[in-house]
């Protein structure tokens, strides 16, 4: 598919369902070969991804509504657990995107003079990582969204699927084949973003 239409049809999609469209094969294959030939911030390669399929995509979303519950009263909650099932626990599985703290410290120890800029390169490798993952599965024929349960995950999420402490969770991209339609996305003038100068 043609680059800029790709980019086109990567929309926020928030009905899914658990349709698999391809094969969990080619979809680990496919997220492999990403991982090994995205670029990232000195070569840092400093980007975990973790496929969550069945069961595990399933307890991610129930760990998110647990840690609401506990913040929101009923009524909220009933509210957000709605959404939570029929937009993200709907679907065929999540994408967790994280960035190894101790690759980012060993960074900042062998390159001392740019130490402070470290969090935000990794930042960068992660947001490189993100859209060409949402590409790949709106390439592949899926519906995704980006997601941001970080802060209510942190404390937990490591230990919830045995990933080593010093993986730090960015975000979360719940897919599926998408049952919605986005609305029309709205731009900014390019004239306001874009200019030329020679």
């Amino acid at each position: 598919m043609d680059f800029i239409e790709l980019l086109k049809k990567r929309r926020s999609h928030y009905l899914l369902s658990e349709d698999v469209v391809v094969s969990e094969e080619v979809l680990c294959e496919s997220l492999r070969q990403l991982l090994l030939y995205l670029p990232s911030a000195y070569n840092s390669q400093s980007t975990r991804l973790v496929l969550l399929l069945g069961d595990a995509h399933k307890r991610l979303w129930n760990a998110v509504c647990d840690k609401i519950a506990m913040l929101v009263t009923p009524e909220a909650f009933a509210k957000s657990r709605a959404k939570i099932e029929r937009c993200f626990a709907s679907g065929l599985g999540t994408v967790l995107f994280f960035e190894d703290e101790a690759v980012v410290d060993g960074l900042r120890r062998e390159y001392p003079l740019y130490a402070d800029s470290f969090d935000i390169y990794s930042e960068h490798t992660s947001a490189m990582h993100q859209i060409a993952v949402w590409l790949l599965l709106v390439e592949n024929g899926y519906g995704a969204s980006l997601q941001h349960y970080d802060a209510l995950l942190k404390n937990d999420i490591n230990k919830m699927f045995g990933l080593p402490a010093t993986w730090r969770l960015i975000g979360q991209m719940p897919f599926g084949k998408a049952l919605d339609v986005p609305g029309e996305k709205s731009v900014v003038s390019l004239d306001e973003r874009f200019r030329v100068v020679r």
